[in-house]
Formats: C-alpha cells, structure tokens, sequence
C-alpha cells in the first residue's frame, strides 16, 4: 500500500525515534483542543489578524510584554515573513542595506524583491570551522564606506549558536540613525534565564524576528515579529504583513502562540531550571570523549564567539575517522536519534525546554559508544565548509542577475563565469554563491567536495551532472 503522510506521521509519533531537531514541543503531550474543532476563519467574535481589535490584539500584546518589546506582531507564515516585512519596512526601492553574509535566504529574497543594493559583512569562520560572530567594527567600517546604507541586518544566534554583540552593534547603527534588524529565530528563549544570552529585544534592536517552534513548544510555522523603535514605522509594518502573511491565517496555529506564550510565562521558573540540569549533565559527560566533541564557548577565542547558545549541541567529529554524515546515520539508524542536521564534520542536535532526561542519556550514550570505535583523523574536514562560505566577487545585484537570461553550463565552463543561481547548503539555508557573482575555480571544487561529504547543495541545476546556471552575455 502506498504511504500516506496521515498513517505515516501517526506511526512515527508512536515510535521510540527521539527529536534532537525541530519543533521544539518534541512531540510531548500538550493540553491543547482537537484541531478539527477549532479550525475557523474570521468569524464574529473572533477577531482578525490582520485587523486586529479585539482577542488577537490582547495575545500580541501579552507577547508584547513577555518579551518586552514595543509592540509584537504573530506570524503565522514562520519567521520568512517577518524577515521580509522588516527589510521592507525599513527600506525604499533601490536603497542600500548592510547584511550579514551568512543570513538566511529570505534575507536576501527581501533584497531581490525590493531591488535593493546588497552591501555585506562576513563573519569570522572560526577555529571549530562554523561561521562565528559578526565583529561590531565591521559593521561600522562599512556604515562608514557607504553611508547611505538604509538599514543593517543580520542573524545572531547562528544556526549552531553563536551570538554576536548586538549591544554594541546596536550603539553604532543607531548613530548612523538607522535601523538595526535581527534575525533571532533561533533564540526565542533567550532571556529567560541567565544561562542563555540575553534577547537582542532588550539589547535595542529595532526589530527581531524570534521563530517560537524552534525552541519552544510551539507548532511549526509560528513566529513573531518585535518592533521597538520608530526607526522601523509599525503602520508600514503592517502593510507588508498584509502582503507576505496569508489572509487567511490558521486559528490553530495563532493559538498554538498563545498557548505557548502562556505556558512559557507561567512555567518559566519550572521549565529552564531543569533544562539547564539536563544541558550540564549532558556537557559534563561529553568533555569525556577523545574524538567526539561537543563544542562549548570556551573551544572559541573571544574574536570569534561573543556568547554560544549553550542549548545548540555541535557534535563534531572533525579531527575523527567519521564524517558528519555517518555520525547522523549512526545515530539515526542504531540508535534512534534524529538529528536537526548534518555537514561535512558535525551533526547539530536542537534542544529545548520540553526535552526529557531521558534524551539526553540516549545521546551521551551513543555518542560515548560511538567514540570508543573511533580513531584520531589528520586530515581537517572543516577547511572546505570555511572554505565555500568566503566573500565573493560581486559583478552585479542581485535583482539585476536575477532579470538577466541565465544558461545551464557545466562545472567546467562555468569558471569566470556570473552566477545565475543562488546556491545553498541546505539546513540551514544559508547561500554560498549569490546571483551577479563570479564563480571560481576554488568555488567549483569545494562545490565537489561538499558533494563527497554528501551535503545537501541546492540552487545548482544538476549537482550529479555537475552543471550551474551562469548569465548568458
């Protein structure tokens, strides 16, 4: 009998496979209504998001005031589209915005969309080879190159959990009197505790994005956007909503929000203490391995990580006989553990609140079994991620790249040539290559070698057949 996705998902909740990924409930029993009995439309009484007057109004500014924020917006579109309304409210056509290079692909969508000038930072790569921090001077010396840049953007914590110092890059676009906008999907439970870094709602970003199913007990796809500031006005804000959020926004997703806004409000002082037990002992037990490490913020020097997200567990394998891949295979096959990702020489584990000990001890297990048929590997498997993700030559934007006829070439005759294809590593989604940049030659073969390691390359035409789109001039 054909699978269907009904039978199929009903199955695997039945079953013993644990959720080190996404979303961040982990498939634990909530109070929560039949969803069949509670799916509606705008009907009397119950008010409309996008108007919002009456109980939608009073759960965003319940939000509001868990995070302190200005005003807070849910999003039921995930956090793309609060990304997308925020560069649109804070920009015009054709303006020029500073982004982190490493940002997320709606970034960089909302660029093209507008027909923006993409001016862009890098973060550091670090030593553990994952992209690190964005350094605050760097923002500042490119404020100072184009000082007509409209707004800044950037994505502090990173996928694996590095957070960057928002306070001080803050300070410095402020004087440049223009707004500052974070992409903090994934730290929706930062200020919460002491052990987590603080939100960047509270180091004054002007807007920050928080996505609460990541690490929070909250259905996929929700989200919400925090304003702050008049630097980013709210009635423009609204207006973009209306275009990148659907009219007709699922009530089973809005109070899926709103649960976990209330859950999270009233049983914070319960839910971190035992999460951070659980973390400690976890890390406690992984400082034991000898080819297996679970980074920590200590294995960064201070240039490359401002804080990490303690609850984002990088496993990596990076000076072992093991690629990321098989340490995921093994995990998942074995031992029933799945993880959020894998790349070239980790897997990423996405922890939360609703995790159980019993996760964790599932985890350190295996990870401790697996390190004893390990053996220490020369060969550095990280060079080729720090490798790929290095500044490229810009020939045009974006939006103009992406108006221009593109051809599908091979690898081969694609050296020289401008980009037609936003290529990506996918999770986390992050581009490597931009339409209107050059490929080179070092670009070409990282792409090969990210296909050896078997990661997940999107954007190219035919990645088996080796063959890019390139412009055709």
């Amino acid at each position: 009998m054909e699978d269907m996705l009904d039978e199929k998902l009903k199955k695997y909740g039945e079953s013993d496979f644990y959720p080190f990924h996404m979303p961040g409930h982990k498939r634990g029993e909530m109070d929560f209504p039949n969803p069949y009995k509670i799916d509606i439309t705008e009907i009397e009484g119950f008010d409309d998001l996008h108007h919002s007057r009456g109980i939608l109004q009073k759960a965003q500014m319940r939000a509001a005031r868990l995070y302190g924020s200005k005003k807070t917006y849910y999003l039921v579109n995930g956090s793309t589209c609060g990304i997308l309304a925020s560069v649109f409210a804070g920009t015009k056509r054709g303006d020029k915005i500073l982004a982190a290079r490493n940002c997320h692909k709606s970034v960089y969508h909302a660029i093209y969309l507008n027909g923006l000038e993409g001016i862009y930072v890098n973060p550091v790569i670090t030593c553990q080879g994952i992209q690190g921090e964005i350094h605050p001077e760097d923002i500042e010396e490119k404020l100072n190159e184009f000082p007509d840049i409209k707004a800044v953007v950037i994505t502090s914590p990173t996928y694996e959990g590095i957070v960057s110092d928002i306070a001080s890059i803050a300070e410095i676009v402020h004087r440049h009197r223009i707004p500052l906008i974070v992409d903090e999907a994934h730290g929706a439970h930062f200020g919460f505790s002491e052990k987590f870094p603080k939100s960047a709602v509270e180091f004054g970003a002007d807007g920050v994005i928080h996505s609460l199913h990541k690490q929070l007990p909250s259905f996929t796809q929700t989200a919400l956007l925090h304003i702050n500031s008049d630097f980013i006005e709210e009635k423009k804000i609204e207006e973009y909503l209306g275009m990148f959020e659907t009219s007709s926004p699922s009530y089973i997703l809005m109070a899926g929000i709103e649960k976990c806004i209330r859950y999270v409000n009233e049983e914070k002082a319960n839910l971190f203490p035992k999460f951070e037990k659980n973390l400690e002992e976890f890390y406690r037990r992984a400082r034991k391995l000898h080819y297996i490490k679970v980074l920590e913020e200590k294995d960064f020097t201070a240039e490359e990580c401002f804080a990490k997200d303690p609850s984002k567990l990088v496993i990596s394998v990076k000076n072992a006989n093991m690629t990321g891949r098989e340490l995921c295979r093994t995990l998942l096959e074995k031992y029933h553990l799945q993880m959020e990702m894998e790349s070239g020489f980790y897997v990423l584990a996405m922890t939360s609140i609703m995790d159980r000990e019993e996760g964790f001890l599932r985890l350190s297990k295996a990870l401790e079994e697996i390190d004893l048929t390990l053996e220490e590997e020369k060969e550095d498997k990280s060079q080729v991620i720090g490798e790929i993700y290095q500044p490229k030559d810009k020939k045009m934007e974006l939006w103009e790249a992406k108006e221009k006829t593109a051809k599908e070439v091979s690898f081969f005759e694609a050296e020289g040539k401008i980009s037609g294809a936003m290529v990506s590593i996918y999770p986390p989604g992050i581009p490597v290559m931009l339409p209107g940049e050059i490929i080179t030659k070092d670009f070409i073969k990282n792409l090969r070698e990210c296909r050896k390691l078997g990661l997940n390359v999107q954007g190219i035409a035919d990645i088996l057949n080796e063959r890019i789109d390139v412009i055709a001039i």
